[in-house]
């Protein structure tokens, strides 16, 4: 349709850009520094993950008017990849129950797998004992064997060891591919990855070169997404469109005036550790506003 000369509408027209982690991959393999960019590349990109049709740039000879800003971070199962080769670790110290002979009552595990840890962590999150078990007869099959050796008896294994196992993994050179401790034990009442993301990063919002707005992440809540009384989910922010931060004054975005969004990690061990997190994951940021445009 031709366009209207000298009549302009003004619409509420979020903008939102997104970084994709897809199941078996790690957001390392996007978050090569420790910034975070948005509304930089938004090519190849379906309207799930981005709603802006250039880089940086408003459409045609649009304004906008940016009256909020929130992020949101998806809290979905994390799918990790099978290892091949699997690399193995030896496990001090676990517990036997009934061993045979009786004087083993804590042994070495060898050939303990990271396809294992991974198995036992999902099998801990279901316990109800806080614990894990295996047979003499399911070490077998798993072709562990323990140190000194068992002829039989019940290997117990608590979150302790199997957090242990992971630092050992983490210390023999697989430490990128071991997934975050918050998504190994995800019932462990803390350390969740919305958390561990909007506590450790800082969030910038540029129009132009110029910092419009620097603060923690927590200071923009989602106000969108799942919520669940049951403690089952856990979401930034309750889920409501008013409850999330709003500018005192709008921000204006002016006529092919380049603007982003930056969510930077500042310290270099939380980077590492936010770079093992598989997805899949998706971490938006809105600009919530008033587009200016040409009627049609």
């Amino acid at each position: 349709m031709a366009v209207v000369k000298g009549v302009k509408e003004q619409v509420h027209l979020p903008l939102y850009d997104c970084v994709e982690v897809k199941p078996e991959h790690q957001l390392g393999e996007i978050l090569t520094s420790n910034v975070l960019k948005f509304f930089i590349d938004v090519t190849s990109k379906t309207k799930l993950l981005t709603n802006m049709q250039a880089a940086s740039l408003l459409p045609h000879w649009n304004t906008f008017e940016a009256r909020a800003l929130r992020v949101v971070i998806s809290d979905l199962c994390p799918v990790f990849r099978k290892f091949d080769p699997d690399p193995t670790v030896t496990v001090p110290g676990v517990r036997v129950e009934d061993p045979d002979p009786a004087s083993a009552a804590r042994v070495s595990l060898k050939n303990f797998s990271l396809n294992l840890l991974i198995e036992l962590a999902r099998r801990l999150e279901v316990s109800t004992t806080g614990t894990v078990k295996l047979t003499y007869e399911e070490l077998n099959a798993l072709h562990v064997t323990t140190d000194p050796a068992l002829t039989d008896g019940t290997v117990v294994l608590t979150r302790s060891d199997l957090t242990a196992a992971a630092d050992l993994f983490k210390g023999n050179g697989n430490g990128r591919v071991v997934p975050a401790s918050a998504q190994l034990f995800r019932n462990n009442g803390c350390g969740t990855v919305i958390g561990n993301f909007i506590y450790n990063t800082v969030t910038t919002f540029f129009v132009g070169e110029k910092i419009m707005i620097q603060v923690p992440t927590w200071f923009f809540p989602a106000g969108a997404g799942p919520y669940s009384e049951d403690g089952g989910t856990i979401t930034h922010g309750y889920p409501n469109p008013q409850a999330t931060f709003r500018f005192a004054e709008a921000v204006s975005i002016e006529t092919q005036q380049n603007f982003r969004v930056e969510i930077e990690i500042p310290e270099s061990d939380v980077l590492k550790d936010l770079q093992r997190l598989y997805g899949p994951l998706f971490i938006w940021v809105v600009l919530d506003g008033y587009m200016t445009r040409d009627v049609q």
